[in-house]
């Protein structure tokens, strides 16, 4: 019923009557002309594409929405992706500590999903490169279900990276930096018009890197090569084509320690921070990624437009490593046993999106509708073998005595995945009488695993979303909406019937403001986000079911709340740039039949977090600028709920403290070069990031410095 109450508003504003009075408020004119792209230093975005497929204000987004600028990430000093995202409202970055093998977070209590220029980047597991953040030209974090747009997802929303492209005018930068763990790293970024009219434009960017990390024998190394082209081939078509190859030489940062020496006291002392556990010479994860994006634009008139968005991706992963399992110590509490991981890893992927979008005048409402169809077609394969590591004492480890472990020719041959999902999508963003937003979508998916095989099976999945917003004069804008996602699950429950996606609904209420006349946004949200159709154990009384085929299968009775408040500001004066967060974060399994789930707060899930930021650029001291950031992070579960049976206490969450870590800045401009020294957790604060119910912990980022040296041109 509620689809077709969505799709019926949907065509009743598209046919309201065209004999309807044309009204024009030249206030909200005026507004919409303060709306810049960036502000004047290019620290705040106030336009953002992943709320609603196109160029869309934020204050006209009802939708959470953060968006990262190209000089924001440089002005943090973020070396990571992960990095960047430390200081965005409601996000927690690096719940599993420093990890060299991707860049990890968590929104309202999930990890989101990883797109690219608005197609999913990510596909398999441990099989891609991590995304140098010199390449983008900024972050978009779309939060909360966003499956309407954007097709199969988690709760938590998008992190949508945005790659540079061609400029008409000629610009460019050189880069070097120093750090430390042996940091070093050059890079550069060109563009410009390759002809007289700028009909055709190019732009290279390029990376490379030779670092240690935080960890013994692991190295953080990288090659990156981004060339692009952009054609404007007649008045109404323009293609870009972005191609990325990047070679990433790592290891395994994160270890996987034990609670006992790391949250828990241990006779012997904490496991320091740089322990490696893995083998000098063995470990490795070396990756290597060319991927290839074509963007198609066509206007077919001056309100219609054709976007055709595709990119093929090719990635291989080579895997060794050793970890604790189980991570617990030996009776010495001192000594782990390792097990060995070896793997080959592919992935192959086929994206595409075309949107239809158009502008479309009813009466007093002013339609801007995106209608689309995107697909996705995911090849990936993980060859692997696991093998004994050998034990190793964690406090005076001596590498070279585990036994022999396996090699390439050892690893099994194992089925490669197929993935494919098609999904349809409409989308009406109607503005009437200059005042009060309307934004319907609805949405129809179908994903398919491994059609080739005899019991495979298609799921379907219909998603929508309705939000409100008004626009006051004075440029505040509160608005409501609700939204919907879904993610496919493979297999059968314990009647034998085959699982149903699982759903995701979230209702969000908040206020955006931009006050007229100067650069700030605003913004605050309050919401509530449920996930059902999650996997379950069987009660009692369902067990003893006549119809039950599987008494140790699994039934979708579970449900996941996440309640929470988000507060954002970015505030730019002459001298003077904020950036501070808020966010509280209640996040808990509200429905379970598995004992130690039911209440349980979600784990490596802080409960509070907080941030601020803040940039000086003095007039009394010319070309000089300052800056400095705090960041909080409150206590973390390990997943588990308190259970007590007959007094007796069967378990008891495990809590991580909580940690304030400090970042700074100083820089100084001469002519076009720039010369600048960050540091993240300058006081280099050993930190656990979260434990897990399963028994291992993660050390967060130790101090990281650098020194750089900036050539504009």
């Amino acid at each position: 019923m509620k689809y077709s109450i969505l799709a019926a508003g949907v065509a009743t504003a598209l046919t309201f009557p065209l004999s309807a009075q044309q009204q024009t408020t030249t206030n909200n004119e005026e507004a919409v002309e303060v709306i810049t792209v960036k502000s004047s230093r290019g620290l705040i975005s106030y336009v953002s594409a992943s709320g609603a497929k196109s160029d869309t204000p934020i204050i006209e987004t009802p939708l959470s929405v953060s968006v990262l600028t190209e000089e924001r990430i440089a002005d943090l000093g973020a070396l990571t992706v992960q990095d960047a995202l430390g200081y965005v409202a409601g996000l927690y970055n690096g719940p599993y500590g420093l990890d060299t093998r991707g860049d990890w977070s968590q929104i309202r209590g999930v990890s989101p999903v990883q797109y690219l220029d608005g197609l999913k980047s990510l596909f398999g597991y441990y099989n891609n490169v991590r995304i140098a953040p010199y390449a983008l030209q900024q972050i978009e974090i779309l939060k909360g279900p966003s499956s309407v747009l954007y097709g199969q997802g988690s709760t938590g929303g998008i992190v949508n990276l945005v790659s540079k492209k061609p400029e008409p005018v000629t610009s460019g930068q050189l880069w070097a930096q120093l750090g430390n763990y042996s940091r070093k790293q050059l890079a550069g970024d060109i563009t410009g018009a390759l002809n007289n009219d700028a009909s055709l434009q190019g732009r290279m960017v390029a990376l490379w890197r030779d670092s240690d990390t935080q960890t013994d024998f692991v190295p953080d190394n990288s090659v990156v090569l981004a060339p692009s082209l952009s054609w404007q081939a007649s008045d109404a078509t323009k293609l870009t084509l972005l191609v990325n190859h990047q070679q990433n030489e790592a290891g395994s940062s994160t270890q996987f320690f034990p609670h006992l020496g790391t949250i828990l006291p241990n006779e012997f002392g904490q496991i320091p921070s740089n322990r490696f556990v893995s083998e000098p010479g063995f470990d490795k994860y070396d990756t290597e990624q060319t991927s290839v994006t074509a963007i198609v634009e066509h206007d077919l008139s001056a309100d219609w437009q054709l976007r055709l968005a595709s990119r093929y991706s090719d990635s291989h992963a080579d895997y060794h490593t050793m970890y604790g399992w189980p991570p617990v110590f030996q009776d010495d509490n001192r000594t782990i046993k390792r097990l060995s991981y070896v793997s080959s890893a592919d992935s192959r992927s086929l994206t595409s999106d075309l949107q239809l979008h158009g502008n479309l005048q009813t009466g007093i409402i002013e339609h801007k509708l995106v209608a689309g169809f995107d697909y996705q077609h995911a090849y990936t394969d993980n060859d692997y073998v696991y093998g004994d590591g050998g034990l190793l004492d964690l406090y005076n480890p001596v590498y070279g005595q585990a036994p022999a472990q396996p090699g390439k020719a050892d690893v099994a041959d194992l089925p490669a995945t197929m993935n494919y999902q098609r999904g349809l999508y409409l989308q009406d963003n109607m503005k009437i009488a200059g005042k009060l937003l309307v934004s319907a979508a609805i949405r129809r998916d179908k994903a398919t695993t491994n059609p080739e095989q005899a019991d495979a099976a298609s799921q379907y999945a219909t998603t929508g979303r309705l939000g409100f917003m008004y626009l006051f004069d004075n440029g505040i804008s509160p608005y409501i909406s609700f939204s919907e996602s879904f993610e496919p699950l493979l297999g059968n429950d314990a009647y034998g019937k085959a699982f149903v996606p699982k759903k995701g609904e979230q209702w969000e209420a908040g206020v955006k403001y931009q006050p007229a006349g100067t650069e700030h946004l605003l913004t605050a949200a309050v919401y509530q986000v449920k996930e059902q159709n999650r996997t379950t154990s069987l009660s009692a009384e369902q067990a003893a079911d006549p119809a039950i085929v599987n008494p140790n299968g699994q039934i979708q009775d579970g449900e996941v709340t996440s309640k929470g408040v988000e507060l954002e500001a970015q505030l730019a004066w002459e001298e003077l740039d904020i950036y501070a967060s808020y966010a509280y974060i209640d996040a808990y399994v509200s429905q379970s039949n598995t004992l130690g789930e039911q209440g349980a707060t979600l784990s490596a899930q802080p409960e509070h977090l907080a941030s601020i930021w803040a940039t000086w650029r003095p007039a009394t001291l010319e070309n000089w600028q300052f800056g400095a950031g705090a960041r909080y992070v409150g206590e973390t579960s390990d997943g588990t709920a308190y259970v007590e049976q007959a007094g007796v206490v069967l378990n008891e969450p495990l809590t991580t403290a909580s940690y304030t870590l400090f970042d700074a800045m100083v820089g100084y401009n001469f002519g076009k070069y720039q010369l600048s020294l960050q540091a993240q957790n300058i006081t280099d604060k050993t930190v656990i990031t979260s434990c897990l119910a399963r028994g291992d912990c993660f050390y967060g980022q130790r101090r990281a410095v650098s020194a750089n040296l900036r050539y504009n041109f």
